[in-house]
């Protein structure tokens, strides 16, 4: 069974001891297209990936491919959209049947974040270590 890849050109902006920081930028489906100029979705984005590499192939201002697993991007969007949105519904839910108070249990299913995105704060560096990126000459 071969493994999906998320690929994308990007650009090393920065090379510190042990990672690699590279410049991508990120396109809506629609930013390539002619018509973009009068379209208000076209839409592109600089990121800025860190990537775990010592082996000193890479130079300043290089173009490079940058690979990660599509499986980690599954992951992604659940720590980041599904995860909370579950959260937040069950704490209205639960929270409307108890007290009855829609107003009140909405303002307690939105807080609920808080803790949430305070323990995956929390848990960053082992975040790091799963979301693993691959650099590679083009």
């Amino acid at each position: 069974m071969t493994k999906d890849y998320i690929r994308h050109k990007g650009i090393i902006e920065k090379i510190e001891k042990h990672k690699v920081l590279v410049k991508i930028i990120q396109k809506a489906a629609c930013s390539d297209c002619h018509a973009k100029s009068v379209c208000m979705s076209a839409d592109k984005k600089e990121k800025i990936i860190e990537v775990y590499d010592d082996s000193g192939r890479y130079s300043l201002n290089e173009e490079v491919l940058i690979s990660a697993q599509s499986s980690m991007g599954h992951f992604a969007v659940a720590l980041a959209f599904i995860i909370p949105l579950t959260l937040i519904v069950a704490v209205i839910f639960a929270g409307i049947k108890i007290s009855g108070n829609e107003g009140l249990s909405g303002l307690i299913g939105l807080s609920i974040l808080v803790p949430y995105y305070f323990v995956l704060y929390i848990f960053r560096d082992r975040l790091k270590r799963t979301f693993v990126f691959t650099l590679s000459k083009i």
